[in-house]
């Protein structure tokens, strides 16, 4: 087993959390003084992100052995070894230079097994940039992962935050401290970087388009986080951009006063965005094939067969039952794999102890959903979405995004990853409702 944890994580990790832990306590106290209330959240919340940091770490290199993080991390020492070399030459491995046009990146390149895969080899970029500043060790550059992270992260809770400043509590629960979104948000990850993106997504979209505040750093950053999530994971677009434009929709419909122009650029609105939706992820399937409808159907029946097999009884797969790899046979099986992702594994489906935690977490989201079912009604709920935009664009969001990786995922250690970019949107659905419901019952009780 390779040790990637070395004496100099011992001796760098405390250094780099005192730094990081005082640049935070300076950040809190300029933006959040005394008496503000979320102050209290700024820094626990990042301390739970540093806990993921050591969790991950210890757990892939004593329980695992290996794992993409190390994988990542792997890369980014290969990256950085140019340095002694030539600057010129860790600055086109960075940018991903092909080597036929400079042969002396062979050395490299042949080492960097993620090289041709843009996804992965972004995140040993980013790994490397960071490892410049902890002498590319391991979890001093995963504590500074976090760290840029939680900046996303704590930016998507402020925007909810600040609409609803009575609930910033119950949110804080849902976007902060999500077991799941902490683990799995935190290291050297893909997902670490998709939440940092998808929180800066929503809070720059929120304050250009309905603050109104066409600042430069919030164009850039909105520009920035949406090309850095179409690198990644670019599925994440493709559920954030029509629950977003339905979101706006919804916003600005109340504006136009007569009824029947409302319907119909309503009507026009939810037709465009359709199309653009179906439009917008073929265009990206011609560059990542296995994006399009018809491929997500085909890939996702054979990654079913091939992990069934492949984990057998004693594993960790789940099974959404037989259908056919088209879109429609896709679809039949839309509230299965919701269902999934957001409620499963459940307790008896748990053969390891990661599995166990995931499964602990999805019952909490069970008794939660099936509270605010029977405490509201079903067709108070109903009515809630439309009475809300935030409401709506956070279930459209969770259930878009929830189906999508439940009908290609088919493993529940796999899937208890794949799935925290929803988790914080769904828990801040069912707090919404919830307040919903409070807020009608004090005016009939007044």
């Amino acid at each position: 087993m390779q040790q990637y944890l070395t004496i100099w994580d011992l001796v760098l990790t405390p250094i780099f959390l005192l730094i990081l832990s005082f640049i935070a306590r300076r950040r809190r106290d300029r933006l959040y003084p005394v008496g503000h209330p979320l102050r209290r959240y700024y820094l626990p919340g990042l301390y739970v992100k540093f806990g993921g940091v050591i969790f991950i770490a210890l757990v892939y290199q004593y329980y695992y052995g290996e794992g993409d993080t190390f994988f990542f991390f792997d890369h980014a020492r290969t990256i950085n070894s140019a340095l002694g070399d030539s600057f010129t030459s860790w600055v086109r491995l960075l940018l991903r230079t092909s080597p036929d046009e400079h042969p002396e990146l062979y050395k490299y390149t042949s080492q960097l097994t993620f090289y041709r895969d843009k996804s992965s080899y972004t995140v040993a970029s980013i790994t490397a940039v960071l490892g410049v500043f902890s002498g590319t060790t391991y979890m001093p550059t995963a504590l500074l992962f976090a760290y840029l992270a939680y900046t996303g992260i704590w930016a998507m809770y402020k925007t909810f935050a600040n609409i609803y400043p009575k609930l910033h509590k119950e949110l804080a629960w849902a976007f902060l401290f999500i077991p799941s979104t902490v683990v799995w948000g935190s290291a050297i990850f893909k997902d670490t970087i998709c939440m940092f993106g998808l929180g800066w997504m929503v809070y720059t979209t929120f304050r250009i388009f309905i603050n109104r505040d066409f600042s430069l750093g919030n164009v850039f950053m909105l520009i920035f986080s949406f090309y850095l999530i179409g690198i990644i994971k670019v599925y994440i677009l493709l559920a954030f951009l029509p629950s977003l434009s339905l979101w706006l929709l919804l916003t600005y419909s109340h504006k136009v006063k007569p009824a029947a122009l409302r319907f119909l650029i309503s009507a026009g609105f939810i037709g465009i965005v359709v199309a653009g939706f179906l439009f917008f992820s073929q265009q990206f399937s011609k560059e990542l094939n296995r994006y399009s409808l018809e491929r997500v159907a085909y890939t996702s029946q054979v990654t079913r067969g091939w992990i069934t097999y492949a984990s057998g009884e004693e594993g960790s797969a789940y099974d959404l039952g037989e259908f056919e790899p088209t879109v429609g046979g896709m679809m039949s099986k839309f509230p299965a794999a919701v269902a999934v992702t957001l409620y499963r594994p459940f307790l008896w489906e748990s053969r390891k102890v990661i599995v166990l935690l995931s499964a602990l977490e999805a019952l909490v989201f069970i008794f939660l959903t099936l509270y605010v079912l029977f405490r509201n009604g079903p067709g108070n709920i109903f009515t809630g979405f439309f009475k809300d935009p935030n409401i709506i664009f956070c279930l459209i969001f969770s259930l878009i995004f929830a189906f999508a990786v439940g009908i290609s995922t088919y493993n529940f250690g796999s899937l208890s990853r794949y799935k925290i970019p929803c988790l914080p949107f769904y828990a801040a659905f069912l707090i919404l409702l919830t307040n919903q419901k409070n807020e009608f019952t004090r005016k009939q009780a007044a």
